[in-house]
């Protein structure tokens, strides 16, 4: 159904919005209309964030106006946006782990009783309420770190619900979502849009805009370049609508020569944080010359391994092997100088330091060597030329390269680390999640990094909750079940529906 006939209840008029050496927004107009979902696309830094902060009062614009259901307003901070029925869900979760859903819920809009002590029970009867109400199941009285990524995000959608927002800006909601968690955040979308909650969604992934959007406003370096319907769209057009080119959204490799094992994995068992077995006797290994792909539902242990294979996390037993080296339980740095490359996870916790340059944080696996360093004096001069050539070779979106990290998109700060890691001579590349939350160009140039490592002759292992980049990239294909390699399969074997059997755990129906 057109949702054009329906009243509009957010319009933003010709905003602008400039940062030193950056203009993020170029006279913007975009309109929302009450119980639609409105997708936006852009590239990485193309300013659909800057926007949304501006409709939520985080930023104010330059030039422009905002008007909420037919009022213009001056949002002064998140609290005015608000009060007018605009609530934010951000792509890092704004949640306190240690507190439970109905305290993280009511906080900064506490229910008190005589004496100024807090209404708990009468929070948790609201959560429990609002859950009930919009099929966002969570449980009130749970810690918020005891709750699987999917969850936090349903107590985020309920905490903007809990202040009575109806219209609700969701940035990259699914990049951290197993796509089962992605189906039951698009169910309760069209739940809310049915009861007359209005949706921005921000997105990379092009089929889930085509799925659950009612509209798609493409953002281009800034300017809105088009406003697209899903039904006479395509994957392609709005990959080109996005990027201003065409773009190849599958992985052009030629057929893979591998040699010898340069990555060997025996009987490896790993603890997670809770002192349970997550990694259970895996044995595996990467030849030089390959891409071996790790595909999983998230939490069946790929993060544990990962961590043990970087030094990150210890081995409770087992071996790891580096070509003739046993490197098990080595440190990072040590794992680092054999030649060992790595795009972590978590490319805030693990990857960047969010305070230091660009310049800076593109040699800190071997600031201490040289050139970068002679008699453990640091080359300032050296590490600032690297730096700069590395912003160009990449394609880092930046002012300069003594830009924070911090101040990048997420897709640009994924361009740094691949930049750091694959600017060094490496034998192995572990990758996981190498393109979570960023924009289809990115994601082309990053596969094509990740085959070119490959026939260098490095060893490549990649694991991904998305299956379409395992089967894309991967030669072989290693499936991982509640701790355990259930499988690994040639690519040519590696049917979509045969790898989504095992990674449901049903092993005897994906063999038979």
């Amino acid at each position: 159904m057109d949702k054009t006939a329906n009243p509009i209840v957010l319009e933003a008029k010709g905003i602008t919005k400039r940062f030193p050496g950056v203009l993020a927004n170029d006279k913007v107009d975009l309109l929302l209309y009450e119980g639609e979902i409105l997708a936006l696309l852009g590239e990485n830094g193309a300013g659909k964030s800057t926007l949304m902060n501006m409709l939520y009062g985080l930023y104010h614009p330059d030039e422009g106006e905002i008007w909420i259901k037919g009022e213009r307003v001056e949002l002064k901070n998140p609290r005015d946006a608000i009060d007018r029925g605009v609530g934010m869900v951000h792509q890092h979760f704004q949640l306190v782990p240690v507190m439970s859903v109905a305290e993280n819920v009511m906080l900064g809009s506490e229910i008190t009783r005589g004496g100024g002590i807090l209404a708990l029970s009468e929070a948790e009867r609201r959560v429990r309420e609002l859950s009930e109400r919009y099929g966002l199941e969570v449980d009130p009285a749970a810690i918020v770190e005891d709750l699987p990524v999917g969850a936090q995000q349903r107590v985020e959608i309920i905490k903007a619900l809990y202040r009575n927002a109806d219209i609700l800006i969701l940035d990259e909601p699914t990049a951290v979502l197993t796509p089962q968690e992605a189906n039951e955040l698009f169910r309760i979308m069209r739940e809310l849009t049915a009861r007359g909650v209005s949706i921005i969604f921000i997105t990379h992934k092009l089929k889930e805009v085509l799925a659950v959007a009612d509209h798609i406003g493409v953002l281009r370096q800034g300017r809105l370049v088009g406003i697209a319907k899903p039904e006479t769209s395509t994957e392609a057009s709005l990959a080109e609508m996005m990027v201003g080119r065409n773009v190849i959204l599958t992985v052009e490799k030629d057929e893979a020569h591998p040699t010898e094992p340069v990555l060997r994995v025996e009987n490896l068992m790993v603890k997670d944080d809770r002192d349970h077995f997550a990694v259970k006797g895996v044995s595996m290994a990467v030849r030089a010359g390959e891409i071996v792909g790790i595909a999983g539902v998230q939490g069946n242990g790929q993060r544990e391994l990962v961590e043990a294979l970087t030094g990150l996390r210890p081995a409770d037993s087992g071996h790891v092997w580096l070509e003739n080296t046993d490197i098990t339980d080595f440190s990072p740095r040590k794992i680092t100088e054999l030649g060992v490359a790595h795009i972590p996870e978590d490319r805030e916790k693990h990857g960047l330091v969010m305070s230091y340059s660009l310049a800076d944080n593109m040699v800190l696996s071997n600031y201490y060597r040289p050139p970068f360093a002679k008699h453990y004096v640091i080359d300032r001069d050296v590490i600032n030329e690297q730096g700069e050539r590395l912003v160009k070779e990449y394609d880092v979106r930046t002012p300069s390269a003594q830009t924070p990290a911090g101040n990048l998109s997420g897709g640009n700060k994924q361009k740094v680390i691949v930049a750091r890691e694959f600017s060094r001579p490496t034998k192995l590349l572990i990758a996981a999640q190498p393109t979570r939350g960023i924009d289809v160009g990115s994601i082309e140039f990053i596969h094509n990094q990740i085959v070119a490592q490959r026939d260098r002759g490095v060893a490549v292992l990649v694991v991904s909750a998305e299956l379409d980049e395992v089967l894309g990239l991967a030669d072989r294909v290693a499936v991982m079940f509640d701790g355990h390699i259930v499988a690994t399969l040639d690519a040519a074997d590696a049917t979509r529906e045969r790898v989504g059997l095992l990674m449901a755990g049903s092993v005897e129906e994906a063999v038979g």
